[in-house]
């Protein structure tokens, strides 16, 4: 089944994340395909905010590689940020599969350059900045 969201505009973010979170379901392992700029982070972050995590401790895990949050409920979610990862195998230096193992959420950016080592059960879905400035969220399950 194809899934699009569409967010209109940065007010429209939370409501779309809300959307997504409902819309994937069971599926832990989220990695987000789409070019600089197009709002993986800012998504990434309102996605965040609806789990309960504290907003300021939401940020890009671009030279950390990952970060950890604990939502609302106390589980434990992770962000990726692959964007400065040169081979797969420095995403197992830093424990990868420890992380996707853990049964937690794991929202991956830049995943094109692990993409050899993503599960298979890895919901893949693109983002798009649209010429009117909004944004288009898809992925097929």
């Amino acid at each position: 089944m194809k899934h699009i969201i569409t967010i209109k505009d940065l007010n429209d973010l939370d409501r779309a994340a809300k959307q997504f979170l409902e819309e994937i379901g069971d599926n832990k392992l989220i990695a987000f395909f789409a070019p600089m700029g197009s709002g993986k982070t800012t998504f990434t972050t309102a996605i965040c905010r609806q789990l309960g995590v504290e907003e300021d401790a939401v940020s890009s895990p671009t030279f950390a590689i990952v970060n950890e949050y604990r939502t609302a409920s106390g589980e434990m979610m992770y962000h990726f940020d692959f964007y400065r990862l040169n081979r797969p195998e420095e995403a197992l230096d830093i424990g990868f599969y420890d992380y996707i193992d853990s049964g937690n959420l794991c929202i991956m950016e830049w995943p094109e350059n692990i993409e050899e080592i993503l599960p298979e059960e890895t919901l893949r879905v693109s983002i798009t900045a649209n010429p009117d400035l909004s944004r288009t969220v898809c992925w097929e399950d």
